[in-house]
């Protein structure tokens, strides 16, 4: 009499198979969120520590006294401090664009052209990213004074000079993203494009650059974000009359901490989230309906 029961090798490869852990099951660990909840809190526990205490009802973030909302008003009635934030918008704003064009451009031209030194030209392109923000910084202020860049011009024409040295490292990433955006595009549309009637400036304006307007739109996030907070580039080439935001702050924080800094940086970490949110929804609507 004989009786059906699984053999031993193929019990060990059920047992086998079913302690094997798939790739998003270590997720579900208890250690492995704990050592994920620690890494945050990390990385954004300074942020917090910063946005609470700019409610604090004190002139100095040493002790807390109270809730307040009072240092946000002061902050936005800081003439000098709403000056220098102006001037770091808009510096942000033009580098961002310029960036935008002259990144597009390079990307586009390493991704659909063949020229002599083109790898030169793609690792010289990429030196502001690994080359030190002091000795870039170091380099404008050499290559300012040399050229005799106007000083004195009229606002806001005197942020020129800023402008073109976040433009120079800021391009560069811009130039990166959209560049990795381009290797997922087929370029038999563009043929298609050609071949119903298209010239090259209707198949770039109407089948390349709606394929990359989420790279573009992170781009220009990312530059705007790199200008906005730049110091070591801006503190050699500005001047008396540029002084721009990160440049104020430094000089408020050398004598102390106050909250009024802490509620103009709550501030400015709110807007930088605002976009990311809005950059993240713009980029999941752009992935539907690319699957659609």
């Amino acid at each position: 009499m004989s009786t059906d029961r699984p053999s031993t090798s193929s019990g060990r490869a059920e047992n086998r198979a079913g302690s094997t852990r798939l790739p998003l099951d270590y997720a579900r660990l208890k250690s492995l969120r704990l050592w994920f909840a620690g890494v945050l809190l990390f990385l954004y526990a300074p942020l917090f520590v910063l946005i609470a205490f700019s409610f604090n009802d004190a002139k100095r973030n040493t002790v807390w006294k109270g809730f307040t909302t009072r240092h946000y008003g002061k902050a936005l009635g800081n003439d000098s401090l709403m000056d220098a934030l102006t001037n770091s918008l808009i510096i942000a704003g033009a580098a961002t664009l310029i960036s935008l064009i002259i990144g597009t451009l390079a990307a586009l031209a390493l991704w659909r052209f063949r020229f002599p030194l083109k790898g030169a030209f793609a690792a010289a392109m990429s030196l502001p990213i690994v080359v030190p923000e002091i000795c870039l910084g170091v380099a404008m202020l050499i290559f300012f004074n040399k050229v005799g860049w106007p000083q004195d011009m009229a606002w806001p024409f005197n942020l020129s000079a800023i402008t073109i040295a976040h433009v120079s490292f800021c391009f560069p990433f811009v130039a990166m993203v959209v560049r990795a955006r381009l290797d997922g595009f087929n370029f038999d549309q563009v043929e298609a494009a050609r071949d119903l009637g298209a010239s090259d400036w209707q198949a770039l304006r109407d089948v390349v650059l709606p394929h990359l307007k989420p790279a573009l739109l992170a781009g220009g996030l990312l530059a705007f974000t790199l200008s906005l907070d730049d110091f070591v580039v801006t503190f050699f080439t500005s001047g008396p009359d540029t002084v721009t935001f990160p440049i104020k702050v430094y000089a408020m924080v050398r004598f102390s901490v106050t909250p009024e800094v802490n509620a103009i940086s709550t501030l400015l970490i709110i807007g930088t989230a605002v976009l990311a949110a809005l950059a993240l929804r713009f980029r999941g609507d752009e992935l539907i309906g690319e699957t659609h």
